[in-house]
């Protein structure tokens, strides 16, 4: 098994010299101090979010709040990132990397823009804008150099490919939508025109794309001003010296919540249903090495990367696995770390390349992101598991039931594409029940609302409830799932991306598994069951039923009280 050293790794020499210059003025900063950059910070990515929701076109970024905001240092080092989605979050260090090196140095002015999975994204329709920022007057006669990079990520509701809504059934990326590497989207603060247009020609809505990218970039400007700001109070020299600090410490951190992790090697192993085209199960495997204030995470076995679009590429499974070395650390210490999550240095990831986890071009990617994101959590879930039995929950839903449909709408004489995740059910834990109807792991987003469905969309939702008894039985059952039904009020084409249809989220601790979800088809009084990843042509008055799987339970049924 050839070994990728992976995103997460040890910092690179250049990195770690960096990281050494700035220690002693980093660890000058007052422990006080130092706690108010953190929540200055934190609150200028969330101002970010809140900047790119109200700005925004369409309802999946407006209600579902399917984006992520983020400061990173003058290294690329992620510093705060908001309270958005884990699965973008993870891998957008990646991005930065992939800008920076692919654009060379970015002026005042410029705006990077990527979304090609295999240099820094994660799947084509989440769209990454970056722009530098500069603090006022140089830096006294020397060329300036940027002292931080703010960043957006939304999930466009259509980037064009083979069906609508981008989350297409397919064999290759080419037929997945429109691939932008790094590229200057702003040149000194002067759109590129021509990209703009063959953008905006590729895609099936592109009056709502440009309203959304525009929305991304008052997200950028927002997170600059209040940077500056927070730089004229406090001074650039503090400033720089806190974002150093807050890294070392979130790694001092992570350092200390492993040494509470029993040494020794833990492994698990979970799959996917298929991948779309008749092949599965899909096979996740992992194992943990844990030794002192060191984790290695090898994903040794697990299947060679396939023929549908379920392939994750490296940056996604960085993701994963920092999300969940981040939670599992916290529970430990009873601590959060600081927004950014350090350098996650101690962590060491080994990937076969070509594989399920690391898949290489022209793999097709578009539910790798959404779907292997969650499969790759839950497996590095049950291997803590057997580290820690009594902390760790049982599986949640483990799918985000991707949804997309569109066609033309007979309101507006335009096309429309419609995109959503649907919660389900969470898995229970030590300390309580699984919630239900709720996005979980690597989906922090929400359910839409009936009201703004129907108001963007030729849409009727006839049926929006939980999945009662869908959760795993347990002395902490697993949370319910959701039963979305819409009626399409016009021809369209739909395309389902999902799973957990074979077999539901198993429970720990004794507990049983939560129920599968269900995908159908009712037209009329006749309801035909429809694949966990299907693509169907539907005529106005049909209904299409995503029922999603319910939690796994904690704890043998008979202790429940």
């Amino acid at each position: 098994m050839a070994s990728n050293p992976g995103p997460v790794n040890s910092p690179s020499g250049s990195r770690q010299r960096a990281a050494v210059a700035a220690r002693s003025a980093s660890s000058a900063v007052d422990p006080v101090v130092l706690e108010v950059f953190r929540h200055l910070f934190t609150a200028l990515a969330e101002e970010m979010g809140a900047a790119l929701k109200r700005a925004s076109f369409s309802p999946n970024i407006k209600e579902r709040r399917d984006y992520s905001c983020a400061l990173f240092d003058a290294d690329g080092t992620a510093v705060a990132l908001g309270d958005h989605m884990p699965v973008h979050l993870g891998a957008m260090p990646m991005s930065v990397t992939a800008a920076l090196n692919a654009l060379g140095r970015l002026e005042p002015g410029d705006v990077a823009c990527l979304n090609d999975p295999f240099e820094g994204g994660t799947h084509l329709p989440d769209v990454t804008l970056l722009a530098p920022v500069y603090a006022p007057g140089g830096s006294g006669g020397g060329r300036a150099e940027p002292i931080a990079f703010v960043a957006s990520r939304a999930h466009h509701s259509d980037v064009g490919g083979m069906s609508p809504g981008s989350m297409p059934l397919a064999r290759e990326i080419f037929q997945e939508g429109l691939r932008i590497p790094p590229v200057r989207l702003y040149r000194g603060g002067v759109r590129d025109e021509d990209l703009w247009r063959t953008i905006l020609a590729n895609v099936r809505t592109p009056e709502e794309r440009a309203g959304d990218l525009d929305a991304q970039l008052a997200a950028l400007h927002a997170g600059t001003t209040r940077l500056l700001e927070i730089v004229a109070s406090r001074g650039l020299s503090l400033t720089q010296a806190a974002m150093k600090a807050l890294v070392e410490y979130a790694d001092r951190l992570v350092e200390a919540g492993l040494e509470r992790i029993p040494d020794g090697t833990y492994a698990a192993a979970d799959c996917l249903d298929d991948d779309g085209f008749g092949s599965g199960p899909q096979w996740i495997r992992a194992s943990l090495e844990v030794r002192g204030r060191r984790l290695v995470v090898d994903f040794a076995g697990t299947a060679p990367q396939a023929e549908g679009g379920i392939n994750a590429v490296a940056a996604i499974t960085a993701s994963a696995t920092r999300y969940v070395v981040r939670c599992v650390v916290e529970a430990l210490l009873g601590e959060s770390l600081p927004a950014g999550g350090g350098s996650m240095g101690p962590i060491e990831i080994r990937l076969p390349p070509g594989s399920l986890v690391d898949a290489k071009p022209p793999a097709s990617v578009a539910a790798g992101n959404v779907e292997t994101s969650q499969r790759i959590t839950d497996v590095l879930m049950l291997a803590f598991a057997e580290a820690l039995p009594e902390m760790m929950p049982a599986l949640s839903q483990g799918t985000m039931n991707n949804t997309a449909m569109g066609g033309d709408d007979p309101r507006t004489g335009g096309a429309f594409a419609y995109y959503e995740t649907v919660g389900g059910g969470m898995g229970g834990g030590a300390e309580g029940p699984g919630l239900s109807g709720v996005h979980c792991h690597m989906s922090n987003s929400l359910n839409t609302p009936v009201e703004a469905l129907e108001h963007a969309y030729p849409f009727r939702v006839t049926r929006y409830a939980i999945r009662r008894g869908s959760g795993g039985a347990g002395r902490n059952p697993g949370g319910d799932g959701l039963r979305r039904d819409i009626m399409l009020l016009a021809d369209a084409s739909v395309t389902l991306l999902s799973d957990r249809r074979l077999r539901g989220p198993a429970g720990v601790q004794g507990g049983e598994a939560g129920a599968p979800g269900v995908n159908a088809l009712i037209r009329g009084s006749v309801e035909s069951p429809l694949g966990g990843k299907d693509t169907v042509r539907v005529k106005a008055g049909d209904v299409v039923s995503v029922q999603s799987p319910g939690g796994g339970g904690w704890g043998t049924p008979e202790e429940a009280s």
